[in-house]
């Protein structure tokens, strides 16, 4: 019987294994027994260490959002530090919210409302501008973090870099951090719109 290490060990190595098998293929198109062979351990293995592909996923989920924990300043932004991360998380995240599932909208559900707490944290220390709507400041800004995932290979060849990679970033921060317009043009017509 192996040690309560090696367990943590083999329970890592499955995990990152679905990872990258369902990111590749998407939690339905991956099996257990293709996971189990990446990890190099028994199909048995995995079913004692996650229960199912239902636990498994799970796993990975929190795994992903365990990334995003931690750091409580703008050097510490949890999900750009996801998505700068390794690729298998990323290409999870990507193929998890793309599937459509429950899992997947609670997925995203989570990852906006520890956004939503790091802007209202960043707010009251000074370092975010104040909003009328601060759920939809959240959603928009999770959804425009996670539109490279979705366009990696247009926006790579672009920008000529990786997209989460310092150059789409700094981009990205430069227009978050000072503005894109220069006057509040379309946002009066906007708001016009909602009246």
């Amino acid at each position: 019987m192996g040690s309560a290490k090696s367990d943590l060990t083999a329970r890592a190595r499955i995990r990152d294994a679905a990872l990258l098998r369902f990111g590749a293929d998407g939690v339905a198109g991956a099996s257990m027994r293709a996971i189990a062979a990446d990890a190099g351990v028994s199909p048995a293995l995995v079913v004692h260490h996650f229960g199912s592909k239902e636990g498994l996923r799970q796993a990975c989920d929190e795994h992903v959002l365990a990334g995003m924990e931690g750091g409580d300043d703008l050097e510490g932004e949890a999900l750009a530090r996801v998505l700068a991360a390794a690729t298998p998380a990323r290409r999870y995240l990507a193929r998890s919210l793309l599937d459509g599932t429950d899992a997947a909208t609670a997925l995203f559900t989570r990852i906006v409302e520890r956004t939503e707490q790091w802007l209202a944290e960043g707010e009251a220390a000074g370092r975010v501008r104040p909003t009328s709507d601060a759920r939809a400041r959240a959603v928009v800004y999770v959804s425009w973090q996670l539109a490279p995932l979705l366009l990696g290979e247009q926006v790579e060849r672009l920008l000529g870099s990786d997209p989460a990679g310092t150059k789409g970033a700094r981009a990205g921060l430069e227009m978050l951090t000072g503005g894109l317009f220069t006057d509040d043009h379309w946002l009066r017509a906007f708001t016009e719109l909602d009246r």
